[in-house]
């Protein structure tokens, strides 16, 4: 605990969102600009489709941008651009970065986009996706950032669903140790998408040049000849953008974000849950194709007038696993907030720290993580390392902002390890067993949210309510089901242990493969692991692990497999059944680090699954498909 807490802190501001959503929400809206300030907070007369500020009108880009012009404060840093993979730095104040999207926006203006239309961004981690996304907001169109070098394939479907009139992409994005042409890849899925749009805006970068065709549209001279336009004030209830969950067969889903509800939720977050404030330099070491960099690189820290740091980079191998404290350092970043997954790789590569002597991060107030779940050495390894609080948090795509988090501005919690803490505002979390009915304090369940989910949070899906109902709501009546399992402790903490499908049913006995995991990663000589179930022909499902080894080790790999294998059995008991762990190389991820249990769980069992769009590099999963396939171990 750094801070005393605030009288009338967290525990009241709770029950007020609950008892009274309509005051707790209508103050939190006194903190963003308004052309029409809401008198109603929440519109429920189309329940389960809520709405929020009905009758409120406002510009998300005027919010993030004009008014801290307005305010006097245009002279301060809105952006820093890092990019180690580039060498090439930049900063943009609040008034360079206004007039950058003020005159894109004329250029979209110019090429007929108007409020309603969707704009496809597809684009690597630049000043200009910035800009682009910003830009789709001034003028009321509905923006839909595709991660920078998805395939052909995906973008394809994700442009038929969104119909965009225009696509803004990258001539090329750049990764440690190759550069993706994403031109040959948005012609390719033009090729195969039935929609096509009006133009596509191509930013040229010197490292691989685009080939131009009719349609094309060169940035820089679009720019020069654009004129700036000012911000078109929309409903509340207006998309602001829709973001693709999945879907690698089959349409996706396109979770639709609100103007109105967003801003009120990431502004009220950014400060209360984060602790961040105007003026400080917050970094989301994330991607903005991603729903983290949508919420905290670049509406949450702009909506409340922080400096916000893009970096195309990643937390190793750019150059080395100093480069988190190096930007830290640098930029005098108070808050940094990334994935697990990233500060496990640096621990795997500088397991002691010994590279973090070099920089003073002495500005660093909190990390903050969240993605996947946080396991207990990670946080125990960074918080003495860091000397700061290592804060977990647990949302999804589908929320936008923290559902479970320690909100560190409002009041700050004790820490305990293998939780992110308590239910922020709004968000009324419970454990359901089987029937529906509340679960006892420690008892697991699946973790759902009784309706309505607070502002921010997603509307439905793009263009299919009943796709919205039938995925999220019709699990237990008046829940959103998160699809996450775990419990809640005395104190009301939560406990997120993986997803429901996560659980497996050893010979009857139903075991989280995240408490496997815990004792998995809980070893000295581990950077990270995973645990999938995999078919038994005698207990219906086996457990299975698979390690990844800190480096620099002079061990024996099976050495360290059997004492993992004793581990388990010591603090979980033989019901467990795991008798085989594997060291492995690597571990398959996505693009922002989730580990891909499924796919390794369904070649386990024989199955060859199509590998999700999001895999960050097949080869590992080629490389495990051998080991995985194996069973005549321990079998």
């Amino acid at each position: 605990m750094t801070q005393a807490p605030k009288q009338d802190g967290y525990a009241a501001d709770y029950r007020r969102s609950l008892e009274d959503p309509e005051g707790f929400w209508l103050d939190a809206a006194r903190a963003i600009d308004w052309d029409v300030a809401p008198t109603r907070a929440l519109d429920d007369s189309r329940a389960p489709l809520y709405r929020w500020f009905p009758d409120g009108r406002l510009n998300t880009c005027h919010n993030a941008l004009d008014r801290h012009v307005d305010a006097g404060r245009g002279e301060q840093l809105a952006l820093v651009y890092d990019s180690p993979v580039t060498g090439h730095k930049s900063a943009f104040t609040y008034r360079e970065l206004r007039d950058e999207v003020a005159l894109f926006a004329g250029v979209l203006a110019g090429l007929g986009v108007t409020e309603g239309d969707r704009v496809v961004i597809y684009m690597p981690m630049i000043p200009e996706a910035v800009v682009a996304m910003l830009a789709c907001a001034r003028i009321g169109a509905v923006h839909s950032v595709v991660f920078g070098g998805f395939a052909a394939h995906e973008l394809a479907v994700r442009v038929d669903d969104a119909r965009p009139k225009v696509v803004i992409a990258a001539s090329c994005g750049i990764e440690p140790t190759r550069v993706v042409p994403y031109k040959p890849l948005l012609d390719e899925a033009l090729a195969l998408a039935e929609h096509q749009p009006e133009h596509c805006v191509i930013r040229q970068r010197p490292q691989c040049p685009a080939d131009m065709s009719g349609r094309d549209l060169d940035w820089d001279r679009a720019m020069a000849t654009a004129e700036p336009v000012d911000c078109r004030p929309v409903a509340a209830t207006d998309p602001l953008y829709i973001l693709y969950t999945s879907g690698t067969t089959g349409r996706p889903k396109g979770v639709v974000r609100d103007n109105g509800g967003h801003a009120v939720a990431l502004r009220w977050s950014l400060e209360n849950v984060y602790d961040a404030h105007p003026g400080e330099v917050f970094w989301a070491a994330s991607d903005v194709g991603w729903v983290v960099g949508h919420s905290y690189i670049v509406y949450a820290p702009l909506l409340t007038g922080c400096t916000t740091v893009l970096y195309e980079g990643k937390p190793v191998g750019t150059p080395d696993a100093g480069a988190l404290w190096r930007v830290i350092a640098e930029h005098r970043v108070t808050a940094l907030f990334t994935a697990p997954t990233a500060i496990r790789a640096v621990k795997k590569e500088d397991p002691r720290g010994a590279l973090l002597h070099a920089h003073d991060i002495g500005s660093l107030r909190h990390l903050f993580l969240a993605g996947e779940r946080l396991d207990p050495e990670t946080y125990r390894w960074a918080t003495d390392l860091l000397g700061v609080p290592v804060v977990d948090n647990w949302w999804q795509t589908e929320t936008g902002w923290p559902i479970v988090a320690n909100p560190m501005g409002l009041e700050p919690h004790p820490l305990k390890a293998g939780s992110p803490t308590v239910p922020m505002p709004g968000y009324d979390v419970r454990i359901l067993d089987t029937t529906g009915r509340d679960a006892p304090p420690g008892a697991d369940g699946a973790v759902a949210i009784r309706l309505p989910l607070p502002p921010g949070t997603l509307l439905t899906v793009w263009q299919d309510d009943a796709r919205y109902v039938r995925s999220y709501l019709s699990t237990y009546s008046g829940y959103y089901l998160t699809g996450d399992g775990g419990r809640k402790d005395e104190d009301g903490y939560v406990y997120v242990m993986g997803r429901i499908d996560d659980v497996i049913n050893v010979a009857g006995h139903r075991l989280s493969t995240g408490a496997m995991e815990e004792v998995l990663a809980a070893h000295p000589d581990v950077a990270e692991c995973a645990v999938v179930g995999v078919t038994d022909p005698l207990k219906g499902q086996v457990p299975r692990g698979l390690v990844v080894l800190k480096g620099g080790l002079d061990r024996d790999p099976r050495a360290i497999a059997t004492e993992l294998v004793a581990a388990v059995r010591e603090r979980i008991g033989p019901v467990a059944a795991l008798r085989r762990v594997d060291v492995v190389a690597a571990l398959p991820k996505t693009r922002s680090g989730k580990i891909l249990r499924r796919t390794m769980r369904d070649i386990a069992d024989g199955r060859n699954p199509e590998l999700p769009s999001t895999i960050d590099d097949p080869a590992v999963i080629e490389a495990l498909r051998p080991v995985l396939r194996d069973d005549s171990q321990h079998r």
